[in-house]
């Protein structure tokens, strides 16, 4: 009777049992194993076992044993515990920027690190409140174009879309491309992740500035090889952290510093959008001001007028002249 050809895979069949099947709470014995492997057609005695699973453990795999009425075997320890497999699914399966379809595949892949009965844990449905996740399956391959121009300092082009009201006698939101229709041409910088979407940092040579692009929404992303990236004395400077704090949701507006007075229960509000390293100084016992720098925005206004009463515009002028008139202009709406 001719060999099976794969005898000389038993050792790889074994770690394949201890990584699907074992944990903590599930083990397997040596006659589980055989049987196994007998499944395969791969034929084994209790002896070999014994120093098939020394020389895993010798070569690093965390096998542990217990005794009951049999001795069980079972995996310890893998490169990601439970807890941090459970956020890395929260994550995936929270983001907008990341379609119903890829979450699924993503987080298929992340029950591979574990074994099957753990791998139940992770089937679960994340709620969040008003999650729209995105329709642009072809995410993925943007961001490796972007991360191939950024690791290599070229510059990308791209087309822009947004959403509108149909013009044309259909009652419909239709897809439409901004910039006139043309391919946008910049130097991609970073990539980061705010208010649930996640966003290309890059400059704009021929606006001559920074811009930011949602990556959902960006189209035929191809790297220009030909072309180095500008705006790198820009870049040199450029602290990702503050552009975030400033720019409210990625919405753009005037940069301007600013002076606010809250209400002390909102400490805990200025200390998650700005961090508690900001400047801020105490007016009586029941308020304090915060002075930074933001983007004017309605954005940023519509943030502000939530605190209602508790929130209060101190300067600049310009800065309290353009919120009234935001909030002037949401009455008139009621009126």
């Amino acid at each position: 009777m001719p060999k099976n050809p794969k005898q000389k895979q038993k050792l790889l069949y074994i770690l394949k049992l201890f990584m699907e099947k074992t944990d903590e709470n599930h083990g397997v014995t040596v006659q589980d194993i055989i049987s196994y492997l007998d499944s395969y057609g791969i034929s084994a005695e209790r002896k070999s076992i014994y120093d098939d699973i020394k020389t895993l453990i010798d070569f690093g795999v965390d096998i542990c044993s217990t005794k009951t009425k049999t001795v069980q075997y079972y995996v310890m320890s893998r490169d990601f515990e439970m807890y941090e497999l459970k956020l890395l699914v929260d994550a995936v399966q929270s983001s907008k920027f990341i379609s119903h379809k890829k979450s699924n595949e993503l987080i298929k892949k992340l029950e591979n690190l574990t074994s099957e009965n753990e791998a139940k844990k992770l089937q679960r449905q994340v709620v969040v409140s008003n999650r729209v996740k995105t329709m642009n399956e072809k995410v993925k391959y943007t961001i490796d174009s972007v991360h191939e121009a950024i690791n290599i300092g070229r510059k990308i082009s791209f087309y822009y879309f947004k959403w509108e009201v149909s013009h044309d006698g259909v009652q419909k939101i239709v897809k439409t491309r901004r910039n006139n229709g043309e391919r946008y041409v910049v130097s991609p910088w970073a990539l980061t992740w705010d208010d649930e979407n996640y966003y290309l940092i890059a400059f704009d040579a021929k606006a001559e500035k920074i811009k930011h692009f949602r990556i959902d929404k960006m189209e035929s992303v191809e790297v220009i090889y030909n072309e180095k990236r500008d705006g790198k004395e820009l870049f040199s400077k450029f602290d990702m952290a503050a552009y975030s704090k400033q720019v409210f949701g990625m919405f753009g507006g005037e940069l301007t510093d600013i002076k606010i007075r809250f209400d002390n229960s909102l400490a805990g509000v200025v200390v998650d959008r700005f961090s508690k390293n900001v400047f801020i100084s105490l007016c009586d016992d029941n308020t304090f001001e915060l002075s930074t720098k933001v983007m004017l925005s309605p954005t940023f206004f519509g943030w502000l007028f939530m605190f209602k009463d508790k929130a209060q515009i101190v300067s600049p002028l310009s800065a309290k002249e353009q919120f009234l008139s935001y909030i002037k202009d949401v009455l008139g709406k009621y009126e």
